[in-house]
């Protein structure tokens, strides 16, 4: 599956859109569906790929640069130019495997932290693409879970919610000075 939209997957001096951290309330937004996609959501998520390569990240969802639509972008091999990223407009999980995996993650919105986040190995999205086409992909793997990292943007959770390692959890948000206080404990 080949986005039609096409951007250089480099670090721009300045990107287009500024990145939201943990404790801003625009993450805690849900997000709203997009009920026609036009050439401005086109706009958007090819700037909200360029703001996402500018910060070495592999996903990025419109709640992190302050927008309440259901959009996210994935690319999980930035440094292959040959790989398209992946566009996902109000995307559903409509499947996932009973098996579980834990995996470190990360996040642009907090920027240095990276814990232990336990998630399903695999789901099945439904989404529409960037023309407007209804999609359905089935995604395991590392592909898997950053689907389900960036839809949890979508309804205001961030993946520091979903930490169990709570000792762990508030030494790296100190020690990257962020508030234990932003952290909003979802159970799985």
């Amino acid at each position: 599956m080949t986005s039609s939209i096409t951007v250089e997957k480099e670090k721009l001096e300045n990107p287009p859109l500024d990145i939201h951290f943990l404790g801003d309330r625009a993450l805690r937004q849900p997000a709203k569906r997009i009920a026609k996609v036009d050439d401005s959501i086109r706009l958007l998520a090819k700037e909200m790929l360029q703001t996402m390569y500018s910060s070495y990240g592999i996903g990025l969802a419109a709640p992190q640069v302050a927008i309440n639509k259901q959009l996210i972008v994935i690319d999980c091999e930035p440094d292959n130019p040959a790989n398209s990223p992946l566009i996902l407009i109000n995307p559903k999980i409509t499947a996932s495997s009973k098996e579980l995996c834990i995996l470190e993650e990360g996040c642009l919105s907090i920027p240095g932290v990276y814990l232990d986040v336990t998630r399903p190995k695999v789901v099945e999205v439904s989404f529409k693409d960037e023309q407007g086409k209804p999609r359905k992909i089935k995604a395991t793997d590392l592909l898997a879970r950053v689907i389900q990292h960036e839809m949890d943007h979508l309804n205001g959770v961030m993946f520091v919610d979903r930490v169990d390692n709570d000792l762990a959890l508030t030494q790296k948000l100190q020690e990257k000075g962020f508030s234990r206080g932003a952290v909003k404990p979802v159970k799985s």
